[in-house]
């Protein structure tokens, strides 16, 4: 239904009449076809524009509030053009438009402003000159090189933030649901390129937030420099998979030496990250910290939950599990009493090595390959965790952790759901699964802990990085056990040989086992 304002568009950032009509009147029907809204599945009590930034053109960034019959209510970015003629609206997708619309006497249509060339090229000139325009704030990074000319163009995908390319060498990040603190990649690929110095990485190009007078500022986007890459890290590893899959029908075991000379150097990547996360820093966000009492407190208390719910959704599971899966389920099951008090040995154990801001979601998706090297990428955080959870500091290896699952994985994934593997005993498929991935794995932290050189003060000692690594990679095999009795029940034995893998090496720590020579061991025991 076509909207019909008084006052002209010059005059929206203070027409309140406008916000109401559009909040009620078109907002509800927009905003629940926009990929980016994560309200759909929630019972919706209202739509209210909150506030309204302008930009030179005019253009609006709306700040957007809704609320729900349960939970909290919800805070977005719409950037909002006002276009009066066809030509304009040629550009813009019909995703891209909210309504038909007449402001004082001129009639036009209401559409997301990233479709708006006029409104893409300022962003770009704001973050250039370091604009303050009200109450938003552009501030410009090292990775952007002043030009004379812009052209951008939004990137084709529907996901929960929205993509804009300019000048064919930069990537913005606009983001559409907002939190009230600074997002954590802006702060991480900023503290990364202009302290840490990292260049593996695409280059910080700047970013511009919300300034709240009295609270945190709220980081609305975000731009980097564009990097050329084949493909991400789980497909080349795929890749590379293929070859060790189609031998082992023949009782052939092949690993190309270009395999694992590609796994070390990731290894070699992912302690620089962590070697410039550890740069020496007046910001406090990122010096490094101890372990805790109140962090030792807060994993322990969050891996016990966790622990409990899905002993919960195994037990009531258990009987949609294939013979093997079970097997390896009801040693975890039984294992229930010793890894609680593993955990709660972890809340008192006395630990030297450092905790630092970490990836948080590190994983073979989030590693881009280029011809000869590697680019990581983003660093928002653990998706399911709060803001504030993004940026509590843990040790590296639950980084490490998350990269050697994401190993496990592939290799799993790949030898079980293969037709060419279809006929072997899934018991004889473990064995050669295993003996892949702890090959990988030990490749992979050989090259890591190596760039580290030894002693580092992040580690204390070869026993505590063992020790530490079995809490991270248990805490994410059983994170993982969730998802995949919940929507994968066929890929259940994956995480589930992971806690069993962790089970075996905390028995070696108990009375009577092995821990004198695993605190002195090299690290090839997990």
């Amino acid at each position: 239904m076509p909207q019909r304002m008084q006052t002209p568009w010059t005059s929206f950032a203070i027409d309140h009449t406008a916000w109401q009509a559009i909040a009620e009147n078109v907002l509800p029907s927009y905003l629940n076809t926009c990929r980016w809204f994560a309200g759909k599945a929630r019972q919706q009590a209202g739509f209210q524009i909150d506030t309204v930034h302008s930009l030179t053109g005019p253009y609006y960034l709306l700040i957007v509030v809704v609320s729900y019959l349960d939970g909290e209510p919800e805070r977005y970015l719409l950037p909002l053009a006002f276009v009066t003629s066809q030509t304009q609206l040629n550009d813009v997708p019909e995703k891209g438009m909210l309504t038909e619309a007449t402001f004082g006497t001129d009639s036009g249509w209401l559409i997301d402003a990233i479709y708006d060339e006029g409104f893409r090229n300022t962003l770009f000139k704001h973050l250039l000159a370091n604009q303050v325009e009200g109450a938003i704030t552009f501030q410009k990074g090292k990775g952007l090189i002043a030009s004379d000319t812009v052209t951008s163009r939004v990137l084709p995908v529907d996901s929960s933030n929205s993509a804009l390319v300019f000048n064919e060498m930069y990537f913005m990040k606009l983001y559409r649901k907002l939190f009230g603190q600074t997002n954590p990649e802006v702060e991480m690929v900023a503290f990364l390129t202009e302290t840490g110095g990292f260049e593996a990485i695409p280059a910080y190009a700047g970013s511009f937030t919300w300034h709240q007078p009295g609270e945190q500022d709220v980081t609305l986007g975000m731009m980097q420099r564009m990097v050329a890459n084949d493909k991400d890290s789980w497909a080349m590893t795929g890749d590379y998979l293929n070859d060790f899959l189609y031998a082992v029908p023949n009782r052939v075991f092949m690993v190309k030496e270009d395999v694992f000379e590609k796994v070390a150097l990731l290894g070699q990547r992912t302690a620089e990250m962590h070697l410039a996360l550890y740069s020496k820093t007046d910001d406090p966000a990122f010096q490094s910290e101890p372990f805790t009492d109140e962090y030792r407190t807060f994993l322990a208390g969050r891996f016990t939950d966790l622990l409990e719910r899905r002993y919960d959704l195994l037990v009531n599971n258990y009987g949609r599990l294939d013979e093997q899966a079970q097997r390896l389920a009801w040693v975890f099951m039984e294992a229930k009493e010793m890894i609680d008090d593993f955990v709660a040995d972890f809340k008192t154990r006395e630990l030297g090595s450092c905790r630092t801001r970490i990836h948080g979601d590190y994983h073979l998706g989030q590693v881009l390959a280029t011809q000869h090297d590697y680019v990581i990428i983003d660093f928002e955080g653990e998706p399911e965790s709060t803001i504030a959870e993004r940026k509590i500091k843990h040790s590296p290896l639950k980084d490490v952790a998350g990269m050697i699952r994401s190993y496990h994985y592939a290799v799993s994934a790949k030898l079980f759901n293969a037709s060419e593997t279809e006929g072997i005993d899934p018991d004889k498929l473990q064995v050669v699964s295993d003996r892949w991935y702890k090959l990988i794995r030990d490749t992979y932290l050989d090259a890591y802990l190596g760039t580290f050189g030894s002693p580092h003060p992040m580690f204390y000692d070869n026993g505590e990085i063992n020790y530490l690594l079995l809490i991270y990679l248990l805490e994410k095999a059983v994170y993982e056990l969730g998802y995949e009795i919940s929507y994968r029940p066929t890929w259940v034995k994956i995480p589930l040989k992971g806690i069993v893998d962790v089970i075996r090496e905390i028995e070696k720590l108990q009375p009577g086992g092995t821990h004198r020579q695993m605190a002195s061991a090299p690290l090839h025991l997990v």
